[in-house]
């Protein structure tokens, strides 16, 4: 497939994803690829560990195609959607539990499917142009991919944050939100990945780490802990209203942007995986009773025609932030029955 390279070189498993001038957007066939590889090297005695990078200096992947998901959608098909954000969800739910060193080298843009790839992976590289966010909301989706799972889990309440705004972490920011472990300058990493390769030793990570440049977020943690800790988007609303800032202007902003039912849902979905019991398949589950409704009831097509095909910027959602969502949001979660995600043939609804 020309749009992935997959092969093994050394002691890894070797994944480039090489659609550079697309981003590396993902499309539905590089990602059965990538499940058929670390399959195929889960067993494989000869493989010890998988390195997932990828071509070009602007983007790891920037998300999934959706093109075909936009055209399908259109045309009422949403059995397309639902499968593929199916065998999607079931792809990152084994990166997470892979028995294997998986380690993902993330330059510029790792946003949506980029983040499902690379940031449920056991070792996760940043460098200076790494420019990690989930920004979902702005398509009339919600973070997905396992990402509310990383957003439940990031210190205070970094979590609604990021996960309603979309805003976008550098190195050091993804490092503390949860979403990588180690800064490594990109003109190091050639040879780290040949050393990999060669003697398959982790250690050589921690070897060749470094600082990164300062970030943003902590300094801002306060006043979006204070903002964002309420238990609805209303409440979230109400606290940013509350306060005339620089912080509280620009968060208002980026949330008027974005679509007040997949906000809403994304909050709920958030606190709901903040228990100690919550895992990467409860994350993914959660997600999927949204995205599997995301055509039909949700906004996610108006979404993608404001953003990607007709390029407005002016989508047309349900709902707007005067009157924010509460039962549609509930609706939008709730249980899928027989449709509900399965990770396994087999496996009870």
């Amino acid at each position: 497939m020309s749009d992935i390279h997959i092969r093994i070189t050394g002691r890894a498993g070797r994944v480039t994803l090489t659609r550079p001038k697309a981003l590396n957007a993902m499309s539905y066939d590089m990602c059965l690829a990538i499940e058929d590889a670390i399959d195929d090297w889960r067993d494989n005695d000869a493989v010890d560990l998988v390195i997932i990078d990828a071509e070009g200096d602007k983007a790891f992947c920037a998300g999934g195609d959706i093109q075909e998901l936009y055209d399908t959608g259109r045309a009422g098909d949403f059995a397309f959607g639902q499968t593929f954000w199916r065998d999607e969800y079931r792809l990152n739910a084994k990166i997470a539990e892979y028995p294997k060193p998986y380690v993902a080298f993330m330059q510029g843009f790792v946003m949506g499917g980029g983040v499902g790839i690379s940031c449920h992976g056991s070792h996760r590289i940043v460098c200076e142009s790494s420019q990690i966010a989930m920004p979902e909301c702005g398509i009339g989706l919600v973070p997905d991919v396992g990402g509310s799972l990383i957003l439940a889990h990031a210190p205070g309440r970094l979590g609604e944050y990021l996960g309603t705004t979309g805003t976008r972490m550098g190195p050091a920011d993804a490092i503390l939100a949860g979403f990588a472990d180690t800064y490594v300058p990109q003109e190091s990493w050639p040879d780290l990945i040949a050393r990999l390769e060669e003697t398959g030793d982790m250690c050589l990570i921690a070897e060749a780490s470094g600082t990164p440049p300062e970030g943003k977020l902590a300094a801002l943690q306060p006043q979006i802990d204070a903002a964002f800790g309420g238990e609805d988007l209303r409440a979230l609303l109400n606290a940013l209203n509350s306060e005339d800032t620089e912080f509280t202007a620009s968060a208002l902003k980026a949330l008027g942007r974005n679509s007040p039912l997949s906000m809403a849902c994304a909050i709920e979905i958030i606190h709901r995986l903040r228990g100690p019991t919550a895992d990467i398949r409860k994350a993914l589950e959660l997600e999927y009773r949204f995205t599997f409704r995301a055509m039909e009831h949700g906004d996610f097509l108006e979404g993608i025609r404001a953003a990607v095909i007709d390029k407005d910027r002016t989508p047309n959602w349900q709902h707007d932030l005067d009157t924010p969502p509460s039962l549609a949001a509930t609706q939008m979660l709730m249980p899928l029955g027989k449709d509900a995600l399965r990770f396994n043939e087999g496996d009870p609804a």
